[in-house]
């Protein structure tokens, strides 16, 4: 049973009518109405804990999400992704997955084009050019067979997504019970935009920035920064809600992890943030710029004591890995499809056996790829090394020889063992660092 047929009419207009007003007097109302539904315990736990406390500091974050979200969008935010996609979603994805031996993803990323209107340094994505682009067909199709497996968020990736405006428009305005967002660089954001997106109400963008001007200009191009913050500005004046993407390098780890740069992620208006770290993809890669070890360490430490002090919502990609089981790719959680339909288990992995023009989603999370990260998943008892490439010398490579996957690289295609070559060191070198967080951290018995 669908998620629509799964919450009546009357239930949902109830949980709505708790976002408006008064969140002070509404928000413990529907954490009732959520307890009432069968939330996970845990989770309920956690709401409240922070409900019951108005000195906690993420009272204070809620009671600014309420005041500077425009009321509908909230509601909208509210339906799709709380409950369509992480409640009632969650419960059919587990469903699934029992009946069809595989992973059922909760997040489905894809390029609407590889085209982009930037240049970074030591991003994969300006390799391709404006050749590749996934129809409007093939991504309505590729939601509506999301639905039918419990998936409701989605995310664009690229080349830059807002090249497709239009058409990512059109996928809000037919998929009204779907969360949308989309990873940008912000500089095609413009008030008309803005305005369209208060109308669809289901969209959420998360916008590259890089740290401060210096930082960010130099990898994204001189004068970025400043239209970055203009975007910013727009959106929270239109009472927007948007995140942020950080790729943390060795050029630039210690300020994002700042409090100095959380305290202007918050001032920006920002409501959460993806840090990643970098990943040598590509012909263009620069494994200079990959963290080491004592950053991963240093974003690790300061994120978790950000967490108890900071409003805002921040997600370490790689080192918050403990708290979701390890790697989330390989359609665990999440999948990627590139912008020639390829079925890739990870935005940095970019090696497939299955495309959505040949083969059904289903039948691509069933492929020899997909099912050899379901059959090995986590890759390490040691969940602070997740990653099949990062963290876990010869991980990916097994993976993709056994399987028979192809390098997706169409101008410059990377052997696996070239990939994992770069990354070797890296891995070697975190592994002393993760066991030790990790036996600080009250785990023990670790694989080597």
């Amino acid at each position: 049973m669908g998620v629509k047929q799964s919450l009546t009419k009357a239930a949902l207009s109830t949980a709505m009518n708790y976002i408006s007003g008064d969140p002070e007097k509404n928000l413990p109302k529907l954490l009732k109405f959520i307890e009432g539904i069968g939330w996970d315990k845990t989770q309920l736990a956690v709401f409240h804990q922070v409900l019951d406390d108005p000195q906690n500091i993420w009272y204070q974050y809620l009671m600014d999400l309420w005041h500077d979200v425009d009321n509908d969008v909230l509601k909208a935010v509210f339906q799709n992704f709380a409950l369509n996609a992480t409640l009632f979603g969650a419960r059919e994805q587990a469903r699934n997955e029992k009946a069809y031996g595989c992973n059922i993803p909760w997040a489905i990323l894809m390029d609407p084009t590889s085209a982009c209107n930037l240049r970074c340094t030591g991003c994969w994505a300006a390799e391709y050019g404006n050749r590749l682009n996934l129809t409007y067909d093939e991504m309505d199709s590729i939601v509506r067979q999301a639905n039918e497996l419990g998936c409701f968020f989605f995310l664009f990736t690229g080349g830059e997504p807002l090249v497709r405006k239009g058409d990512i428009l059109r996928l809000c305005r037919t998929h009204p019970d779907c969360q949308f967002t989309a990873f940008t660089n912000a500089t095609l954001i413009d008030e008309a935009f803005a305005d369209e997106m208060l109308r669809v109400k289901n969209f959420v963008p998360i916008i590259s920035v890089e740290g401060f001007q210096e930082a960010t200009d130099a990898r994204r191009g001189q004068g970025t920064f400043r239209k970055v913050e203009q975007a910013m500005a727009l959106w929270k004046t239109k009472r927007l809600p948007f995140g942020l993407s950080c790729c943390c390098t060795s050029a630039n780890t210690e300020v994002i992890a700042s409090e100095a740069y959380f305290d202007q992620m918050i001032a920006w208006g920002a409501k959460f943030c993806w840090l990643f770290t970098y990943m040598p993809v590509g012909k263009d890669a620069v494994p200079e710029l990959m963290v080491s070890p004592q950053q991963r360490k240093f974003l690790y430490e300061q994120v978790r004591k950000f967490r108890g002090t900071k409003p805002i919502f921040a997600i370490d990609f790689w080192n918050d890995s403990e708290y979701v089981g390890g790697c989330i790719a390989g359609g665990r959680r999440y999948l990627h499809i590139n912008a020639s339909g390829d079925m890739e288990p990870c935005a940095f992995i970019h090696y497939s056996d299955a495309n959505i023009r040949e083969k059904t989603l289903l039948e691509g999370l069933q492929s020899p790829l997909f099912m050899a990260y379901h059959n090995n998943q986590p890759f390490s008892d040691n969940l602070l090394r997740p990653c099949p490439l990062l963290d876990n010398r010869g991980a990916l490579a097994s993976m993709v020889e056994a399987s028979g996957a192809h390098s997706t690289d169409l101008q410059n295609p990377e052997d696996v063992h070239d990939l994992t070559d770069k990354c070797s060191a890296a891995a070697d070198r975190w592994q002393p660092v993760a066991e030790e967080l990790w036996r600080c951290s009250g785990h023990c018995g670790c694989k080597s």
